[in-house]
């Protein structure tokens, strides 16, 4: 059964929230779970990774879709599939060459560079916004060059940044995952927030979605319910759904999980009963 997420009016009493599936692009099964869940109304944004096996095939689906209705972002990606294989580096290395001032800059500029490029040559367009891959925009000299790249390319603006502001403690449940959420919003988020005011450059307000990837459908729709409770007008809830394709995926069940739980039935009715409407990143802001 098709059903279509309730878009409020603009009743004070409803709080608008977007929703963003990641890593579009990385394998047929997450752009599946995207083009499903935006059928359904149910997702607003998606963070492509433009190096990843299913890019090419996915952006020609993204182009035949509305661009106000389905915002399409650039997952700056520096850990898993980079176009510059050399500077590929799992996450705990790049932390810590991002803080100790080791990473090549002038190989992160060409390929932050050359991100976007592949990203505009494929959808003839800017990203709607710009995020990272396991948050890496927001790492030391990474958002740096980020923001000098988006200064040279969009000098008018006209695009957003992720925010990682951690969400209260209700939205996250348990100390564990609070914890997370703390951690990745520390990793940079603060000074990312300072940089973007001085470019005249929009966020969303908290992120919302951070968790283990574990405890199935049950535990998700759990997760759910309380992320959209503690949902305050702005945030961004990040998911990481996905339909099964054989590709190698650390993800899989935690994306099935997700996919089932978003696409599920009951998902207007836990929205209505949380007060929360989904509407587009770019028109929440301009409130």
């Amino acid at each position: 059964m098709t059903t279509t997420v309730h878009e409020a009016g603009e009743d004070s009493s409803w709080r608008a929230i977007s929703l963003c599936v990641d890593d579009f692009g990385l394998h047929a099964g997450v752009n599946a779970a995207v083009l499903q869940l935006a059928a359904l109304g149910r997702v607003q944004a998606t963070s492509a990774m433009v190096g990843g096996p299913a890019w090419a095939e996915g952006a020609a689906q993204l182009r035949a879709l509305d661009a106000t209705r389905l915002e399409v972002g650039l997952h700056l990606d520096l850990t898993e599939c980079t176009l510059d294989s050399q500077l590929r580096s799992p996450l705990p290395r790049l932390l810590a060459r991002a803080y100790l001032g080791q990473i090549d800059r002038v190989a992160l500029s060409r390929e932050i560079t050359a991100q976007f490029d592949a990203f505009e040559q494929a959808l003839g367009r800017a990203p709607a916004y710009v995020d990272g891959h396991q948050h890496v925009h927001q790492l030391p000299l990474v958002r740096t060059l980020l923001l000098a790249e988006i200064a040279r390319r969009y000098p008018q603006g006209g695009l957003w940044l992720r925010s990682t502001r951690s969400a209260p403690y209700a939205a996250h449940g348990d100390a564990r995952t609070a914890f997370k959420s703390a951690v990745i919003a520390g990793l940079g988020g603060r000074r990312l927030a300072a940089l973007a005011r001085r470019q005249g450059l929009a966020q969303n307000r908290c992120l919302l979605g951070v968790y283990d990837f574990t405890g199935g459908a049950d535990g998700y729709r759990q997760r759910l319910q309380r992320w959209l409770q503690a949902a305050l007008p702005g945030d961004v809830l990040m998911c990481h759904p996905g339909q099964a394709c054989g590709a190698p995926d650390a993800l899989v069940g935690a994306r099935q999980a997700e996919l089932q739980v978003l696409a599920g039935d009951d998902f207007p009715a836990m929205l209505a009963a949380a007060g929360v409407r989904l509407q587009a990143m770019n028109l929440l802001l301009r409130k």
